[in-house]
């Protein structure tokens, strides 16, 4: 098995665990996007809890990859979704988070 597919059923375990349902299909190609911070220990989970952490996701991937203004909005959907994964949950994962941001943002084209 790869590496990317063992990634993916740690997502799907932690989607369960959450009791959300997903598009495997849409987690697959956002987990994609995310190349070689998938692998890395630290880099594969957000730090919900770094303001500056937050800033680099709103302006890299909020910004510049799915096309978003800069809008208070922005910062509302990431607080949205470190509230649906669990504020106390230290398994936010960075390809589940993204995932998230771009079904929040009805950008799931940007991955068809």
């Amino acid at each position: 098995m790869s590496k990317f597919q063992e990634c993916l059923e740690t997502f799907d375990k932690e989607f369960k665990k959450l009791g959300m349902k997903y598009d495997a299909a849409l987690l697959a190609k956002v987990a994609k996007a995310c190349g070689p911070a998938l692998y890395n220990k630290d880099s594969s989970k957000v730090a919900a809890t770094d303001k500056k952490e937050l800033e680099r996701i709103k302006s890299n991937f909020l910004i510049k990859k799915l096309g978003l203004k800069d809008t208070p909005k922005l910062d509302e959907g990431i607080q949205t979704v470190v509230e649906q994964i669990g504020k106390s949950n230290r398994n936010k994962y960075r390809a589940m988070f993204y995932y998230l941001l771009v079904k929040k943002f009805r950008k799931s084209a940007l991955f068809a």
